[in-house]
């Protein structure tokens, strides 16, 4: 094969035909499918803004989740830790209205705490069941002090 001089326009496009025919069979091939990229892409896109705006809008909605929460197990925190100071109150033999006076955050230092403060209710010291000053000298004053004990027992 020889070279040929190609000197005229149609010889040119004689020489070139061929290749720019089968290049263009390997675009058209390539990107045969363009259209439908491009419209699956534009379908991605409109989903994704779609989901964009639900998460959005489910994030201002559940936003105050997390600290309302915390504050129902604050609750559950105390409410726990009042049934036990109550039950460990009960067991020690603290009256009820005496229990919320209970300190500590474990079972073991609440219940240290109450078998304190049961050793000053129960120290064996009990109020005294009658007067017992001795009785009054001034006649006046014995009669004032019958005359109460009178109106105190309804008599």
């Amino acid at each position: 094969m020889a070279f040929e001089i190609i000197d005229t326009q149609e010889k040119f496009d004689a020489a070139i035909s061929e290749r720019l025919r089968r290049e263009r069979e390997t675009i058209s091939k390539k990107y045969a499918d363009y259209d439908e990229l491009k419209k699956k892409a534009a379908e991605y896109e409109s989903t994704l803004g779609t989901m964009t705006k639900e998460a959005e809008e489910n994030a201002k909605k559940y936003s105050d989740y997390d600290s309302k929460l915390a504050d129902l197990q604050a609750k559950i925190k105390g409410y726990e830790t009042g049934s036990v100071k109550t039950r460990i109150a009960h067991e020690t033999g603290i009256p009820y209205e005496l229990a919320g006076r209970l300190s500590g955050n474990t079972e073991e230092e609440i219940r240290k705490d109450a078998e304190t403060l049961s050793k000053f209710i129960s120290s064996g010291r009990t109020a005294p069941l009658k007067s017992s000053e001795d009785a009054p000298s001034d006649s006046k004053t014995a009669a004032l002090r019958a005359f109460t004990a009178k109106l105190a027992n309804n008599e």
